[in-house]
């Protein structure tokens, strides 16, 4: 008996020594490596609730958990200085005794279970939420099980910008250290001085040596992407195309978009095909970056290519300014081409090696001065033939496109007085033509769906039906906006921050969900983070216009033949091209 009395003695003693070895162990694991805000964690997982609620595009579990691993990271941020705040400045003012070590961690642990449990609650509600959007976009949607997949990759995001947040933390200790000791800084003031001197120094950097030269790793980058060459690109035989053996453009410097575009479109006889009568080549002008010969301009170069292929001599001339690598919309380039039996000329040029997306963030004066630098070269030689023999001159933009051809005109009576009509498709918010516009919009009619001046110098569509609304009466020369209320480039704006915009307050567009609601700050995050997935959904909804381009050539210009039979078999081509296009590109 007395041995089994002096075992469980010994067990019980070496039970509390191992209980109070991990305890100690536990509290150095939590105070010093994993060192959890527990105000922070609060935060992260509001922030991260804000972050899976609806938006203006349905997301995939991995997108999802991406943009709220970075979300729920700023929060946990703004809830330690929160935290900090109140360490420094409120709580020595209050007299209270701190509780028990046992009572610290209850409420800890109460604290690290609920937020787990908030962000399961929101999680489940979010795939209830986004099975909706994909309904809106007429899409699959990812399946409830695999959305809730997006905690942990999120949880995964948050914890490496923590990490790299406290790395940078460890080199302003590091900075401060080393001022108090060579510099002679007093000890308490090191800290503030260490974080300027790095705060200066990123700032410097980024603005001048680190900013310049992550644009020129960037257009290095994107440089061998547009030097890049593909089967299915095919050098042009016809003379009437840029980078053909007749072409003043040769074929090597028109980077892979202005490949893509001069070797692929409709021919002459394709079109008569389709349309049932004989037809034209139609003339396809490009001008890369690396097109000019030294001491002549793209512009420059872009005109004698209209010269050289007659181009003045069709019946309609198309000034397109492209998006960011110099992309041009091929089933609008197409649409026109077969509305007017290939009697047609396109002409478009690149300005940049970069995306739209890095464009518009690091150097949107580059498209506005391309678009008005292009518009005016070919004005002035349009201008100066007869007018009744030159062609109907459009201009056409899409996206940041939309933007640089807008640039070439003060005013809508500039734009009327010089052009026979123009088709800009998902323009950014901050374009400022459409911007005074929708401003100036009819009273009683939605931002979403804009009039203007009862619909008779411009008209605003989202679908075909648009176009023919509010009345019968359009008056020409005709200017359409294409625009898709789910259309994040259309709606993002700085102003999302800390107001609450129109397409919200009022009425929303029928693909929007009805759950979506505007949060300051919150907004303009969950909006910017559609803008890098605008191309990810259906035709019809986002930034995906399809053959609705059609549709807008149609009523801004049609033919003098134009039916809706001849109408429909175009656009089952333009159909066909895509779908082909999308595949091997």
């Amino acid at each position: 008996m007395l041995d089994t009395a002096e075992t469980l003695t010994t067990l019980r003693t070496r039970g509390v020594v191992v209980y109070r070895r991990g305890l100690s162990l536990l509290r150095r694991v939590e105070d010093d490596i994993i060192a959890l805000n527990y105000v922070g964690l609060i935060s992260a997982t509001v922030f991260f609730g804000w972050s899976v609620t609806p938006s203006l595009l349905p997301r995939d579990w991995l997108f999802q958990g991406l943009i709220s691993g970075l979300n729920a990271a700023i929060g946990y941020g703004a809830g330690c200085l929160l935290e900090w705040g109140f360490r420094k400045l409120v709580r020595p003012r209050l007299n209270y005794r701190t509780p028990s070590l046992r009572i610290r961690y209850a409420v800890k642990v109460t604290i690290l279970v609920l937020c787990v449990l908030s962000a399961l609650y929101m999680l489940v509600l979010s795939a209830d939420w986004q099975h909706q959007i994909y309904h809106l976009m007429d899409m699959e949607g990812t399946t409830r099980a695999a959305y809730l997949r997006t905690g942990a990759l999120s949880l995964a995001v948050a914890a490496l910008v923590v990490a790299i947040y406290r790395t940078v933390r460890w080199l302003v200790r590091v900075v401060a250290r080393l001022l108090s000791r060579w510099v002679r800084v007093p000890p308490k003031l090191a800290p503030t001085v260490g974080a300027v001197v790095l705060a200066v120094v990123a700032v410097l950097l980024f603005n001048g040596v680190l900013s310049q030269a992550l644009i020129n790793l960037a257009n290095s980058a994107f440089s061998v992407r547009n030097d890049k060459e593909t089967s299915y690109a095919v050098q042009p035989t016809d003379p009437y195309r840029s980078g053909s053996p007749a072409s003043l453009a040769e074929w090597d410097t028109l980077g892979s978009e202005g490949r893509w575009f001069v070797s692929h479109g409709p021919d002459a006889f394709r079109i008569g095909a389709v349309t049932g009568k004989p037809a034209r080549e139609p003339v396809r002008v490009y001008v890369g970056l690396g097109s000019a010969p030294e001491g002549k301009t793209q512009e420059e170069l872009a005109v004698a290519e209209l010269e050289r292929t007659h181009a003045f001599d069709r019946k309609v001339l198309v000034v397109v300014t492209t998006t960011g690598t110099g992309w041009v919309n091929s089933t609008t380039a197409a649409a026109i081409e077969y509305m007017y039996g290939g009697d047609t000329a396109i002409v478009a040029s690149q300005y940049s090696y970069l995306p739209s997306v890095l464009s518009f963030l690091a150097d949107r004066q580059k498209v506005a001065a391309a678009g008005s630098r292009m518009f005016d070269a070919v004005y002035d030689a349009w201008s100066a033939r007869p007018a009744q023999t030159r062609p109907k001159l459009l201009v056409y933009g899409e996206s940041l496109g939309s933007q640089g051809s807008e640039a070439a005109f003060g005013s809508m009576a500039d734009l009327r007085s010089k052009v026979d009509g123009a088709l800009w498709v998902g323009p950014p918010n901050s374009n400022r033509l459409w911007e005074q516009i929708v401003a100036r919009r009819d009273p009683g009619t939605r931002e979403v769906e804009p009039v203007y001046a009862d619909g008779l110098i411009v008209r605003f569509a989202s679908n075909a039906a648009d176009l023919h609304k509010p009345s019968p009466e359009w008056r020409r020369p005709r200017i359409a906006y294409l625009q898709h209320s789910s259309d994040p480039i259309v709606w993002w704006s700085p102003d999302l921050a800390f107001s609450r915009p129109a397409w919200l307050s009022e009425p929303r567009g029928a693909d929007v969900s009805t759950q979506m609601r505007w949060w300051p700050l919150v907004t303009f995050w969950q909006v910017a983070a559609d803008l890098t997935n605008a191309q990810g959904v259906s035709d019809g909804h986002g930034h995906r216009y399809g053959t609705l381009v059609l549709d807008g050539w149609a009523a801004v210009l049609p033919p003098p033949d134009w039916n809706t039979e001849l109408q429909e078999k175009i656009r089952l081509q333009l159909e066909l091209a895509e779908a082909y296009e999308r595949a091997v590109k």
